[in-house]
């Protein structure tokens, strides 16, 4: 996965939940789930947090950024279950659920500290 140039970075590309957050968009892309309402859920959802993040990264006071990754946050455990969801169905593997849960509960775990 690439990093974006040093050069004119965003505030969120010196967030290492950020790329964290990247990491879950990519496996729930790859965990190619079967059913297209939970994939698109999982995939909303992993974009979401994304997005959250950086919108979170760029607002100035405390209690904004904190919003922001709340959403962001919330977005996450959205991704973790709707990929829980598929493989409880058959619509997800194992592995992909075990991978995808992994990325999201370490996002979940980091946006919690900068909520604070």
């Amino acid at each position: 996965m690439s990093h974006p140039s040093t050069r004119s970075p965003l505030p969120h590309h010196s967030l290492q939940v950020f790329h964290v957050a990247r990491e879950l968009l990519v496996a729930v892309r790859d965990a190619n789930i079967r059913d297209a309402k939970l994939r698109d859920e999982a995939t909303r959802a992993a974009k979401s947090t994304c997005l959250n993040i950086a919108e979170g990264a760029a607002r100035i006071t405390r209690a904004d950024k904190a919003r922001a990754y709340t959403v962001a946050r919330g977005e996450a455990a959205e991704a973790g279950a709707a990929i829980e969801i598929a493989a409880l169905l058959g619509a997800a593997s194992h592995d992909d659920e075990v991978r995808v849960v992994a990325l999201a509960s370490r996002v979940v775990a980091m946006l919690s500290r900068l909520t604070r």
